[in-house]
């Protein structure tokens, strides 16, 4: 009788287990985001930020328009110490797949956006004197239900 029901409490607690991992997400995913981190260099953000202007946010208009990327967002404060970063640039797109395979699309808009090989070569030069890349990262919205 005891083997009954040690079984019977077995078998009820294996059901509430596998009801509760079978129960719905509280959330959905959303969309995705690429986050580029960078410090500027000492006096250096108003340049950083015109260059900004003219190539980056330009590009990611012309994706806007072409349905590339949903939005993007530049933000820009003060580092929390001095090894942290200052600005973040941000990107949003609908989904994971969404991203793939449009390398040829991207390179087509910098080509029409920023014009010659060497005009991209020469921008990035100049950067790389005004900042330092802290890295990018690949993040999924959370949406609560």
């Amino acid at each position: 009788m005891k083997t009954r029901i040690g079984i019977l409490i077995v078998l009820t607690l294996l059901i509430f287990q596998v009801t509760g991992y079978t129960q719905d997400k509280l959330y959905k995913d959303g969309a995705v985001w690429t986050v580029g981190f960078i410090k500027v260099g000492a006096n250096m953000g108003r340049d950083y930020l015109n260059s900004l202007q003219s190539s980056w946010k330009a590009v990611h208009e012309e994706a806007v328009r072409q349905g590339l990327i949903v939005s993007y967002k530049i933000l820009h404060g003060s580092a929390a110490n001095p090894d942290d970063w200052d600005i973040m640039l941000l990107t949003e797109y609908k989904d994971l797949a969404s991203m793939d395979g449009q390398d040829d699309k991207w390179d087509a808009i910098e080509k029409k956006v920023m014009g010659s090989e060497d005009n991209m070569k020469k921008l990035n030069e100049t950067r790389v004197n005004m900042r330092t890349i802290y890295g990018t990262k690949l993040l999924r919205e959370v949406i609560f239900k």
